[in-house]
């Protein structure tokens, strides 16, 4: 299993910009992807970005022009700069982590970091 310890969120006002990071821990050895999701009060939860363990990344289209998620894979942290803010964006933002071991795949979830964004 990996633990995964989310950071950085908080209270910005709309046009601000916001880094969250993510730690894992535990069995990092097998980590494969990893990605940022968020969910707001009353909707599912949705895809921010994604980064795989190679750096290749993948953006939802409401944030592949004001985000930016990267990966130190030395420190098993991964992060998510977020610029130009709007009161849509607030949800909890919760970190996803991909292992491959044994030929199958296990998912892990961090507990999130509330993003609230003011108008």
């Amino acid at each position: 299993q990996v633990q995964l310890v989310e950071s950085g969120g908080g209270l910005v006002q709309s046009g601000g910009s916001l880094r969250l990071s993510c730690a894992a821990s535990g069995n990092v050895d097998s980590l494969n992807a990893m990605a940022w999701y968020r969910q707001a009060p009353g909707k599912q939860r949705e895809l921010v970005a994604s980064i795989t363990s190679g750096g290749r990344t993948m953006y939802a289209d409401s944030m592949k022009d004001r985000s930016t998620i990267s990966r130190h894979n030395a420190k098993n942290t991964v992060y998510l700069q977020i610029n130009s803010l709007k009161p849509g964006d607030t949800a909890v933002y919760l970190c996803y982590a991909e292992r491959v071991r044994g030929g199958y795949t296990f998912a892990d979830w961090g507990q999130g970091t509330q993003v609230t964004v003011s108008s």
